[in-house]
């Protein structure tokens, strides 16, 4: 069974970078075919898509979040990571990391509980 689990502060100032991290535990992020996700919500609104890594180390990002988004990956802790530059108060959210695990003809998609991030003075 594939788990993930976000990690990092829950609060960050505003103009600074919040830094999460997601571990993959069950399953290895560089097999075919893992297409991994950063979503968040923010408080009384819908999930936003912010950008992905794939197995193969491909990098998607959000056009309207590109100019401040950093996604990697650490392939020998089975991790990805989320960079978010300038950060302002309306990046308060709950951030969820999210695979993708598409096996033959099936997609499976699991997702971490969700950290909450504050940004605020």
């Amino acid at each position: 069974q594939v788990q993930l689990q976000e990690s990092g502060p829950g609060l960050v100032k505003p103009s600074q970078t919040l830094s999460l991290t997601c571990t993959v535990s069950g399953g290895s992020i560089t097999t075919n075919y893992y297409y991994c996700s950063w979503i968040r919500q923010p408080p009384g609104k819908g999930l936003e898509w912010l950008g992905a890594i794939d197995y193969s180390g491909n990098i998607y990002t959000s056009p309207s979040l590109k100019s401040r988004t950093s996604i990697a990956r650490d392939t020998s802790k089975n991790q990805f990571t989320l960079q978010l530059r300038s950060v302002t108060p309306e990046d308060t959210a709950v951030y969820y990391c999210a695979c993708d695990v598409a096996i033959v003809t099936t997609t499976t998609n699991y997702r971490g509980q969700g950290a909450q991030v504050t940004v605020s003075s």
